[in-house]
């Protein structure tokens, strides 16, 4: 259930996508805390460091979230990083309603967010948080390229995020969500992921007094997965046969 990006990353560190472990999901594409710790024993077993968990707040296709206080526990355990991709389910955290879906991610090492999704600012604005304070992006990332990142400027340079990520020159994306979360204020933030919500749960009332249609699960943010059921599938019985037809149609 995890974004795609997490073998893509592993490919572009040198580290390899046959070092990438999954781990299994539920019924509703939540992690299990109990296969993670399994997989994190396998690793160790077949010679492998274990690392990174990378966790999910509101995935792509489902809208999951994992249960992150059990996965920090683990992390906690085993002396691993523990990363949360919120970038979609993340602005979750501004409703006071919902930000219980959350619960847990102050655990996380660090996190990804998207406020050009769910919050609607213009892409791209994204956002990685990092609790460790002690200028590890900068120790990552910094070639300490002294005619560029001069440190007697007008302005606090530890705010230039230019020595401190993979790019150097790039557009000020967080200016954008600035002037967004002036002019709405956190009420009008707020009000965006309510609606969403709400209007998913719609949908959903709505899915099930039509003939055709079937929900493949309640959802658990603004995701609404379902079937359409053309007229000459619609009476017959659940089987391989039924689900191989569907798939050709759908």
């Amino acid at each position: 259930q995890c974004h795609y990006s997490m073998k893509k990353a592993a490919s572009f560190l040198g580290i390899g996508t046959e070092n990438v472990y999954f781990i299994k999901t539920d019924e509703r594409g939540k992690m299990v805390p109990e296969e993670l710790e399994k997989q994190v024993q396998r690793a160790r077993k077949e010679g492998s460091a274990p690392f990174l968990v990378c966790a999910t707040a509101g995935t792509t296709v489902l809208g999951a979230f994992d249960p992150l206080d059990k996965i920090a526990d683990i992390c906690e355990k085993h002396g691993l990083w523990l990363h949360v991709d919120a970038s979609w389910g993340g602005s979750a955290l501004i409703s006071r309603k919902h930000c219980r879906l959350l619960h847990g991610i102050h655990r996380a090492d660090s996190v990804a967010w998207n406020p050009h999704k769910m919050l609607l600012a213009g892409i791209q604005c994204c956002a990685l948080l990092v609790k460790d304070n002690s200028g590890i992006l900068k120790k990552c990332y910094s070639a300490e390229a002294a005619y560029l990142f001069q440190q007697d400027k007008f302005y606090d340079v530890s705010y230039d995020t230019g020595d401190k990520s993979i790019q150097c020159s790039r557009r000020p994306d967080a200016f954008k969500f600035w002037l967004m979360w002036k002019a709405l204020g956190t009420t009008g933030l707020e009000e965006r992921v309510n609606r969403a919500l709400a209007l998913a749960r719609y949908l959903v009332e709505e899915i099930k007094k039509r003939e055709g249609f079937r929900l493949l699960l309640e959802p658990e943010y603004a995701n609404v997965c379902f079937w359409y059921i053309p007229p000459s599938l619609r009476k017959m019985e659940d089987g391989p046969e039924f689900w191989q037809k569907l798939h050709q149609v759908s």
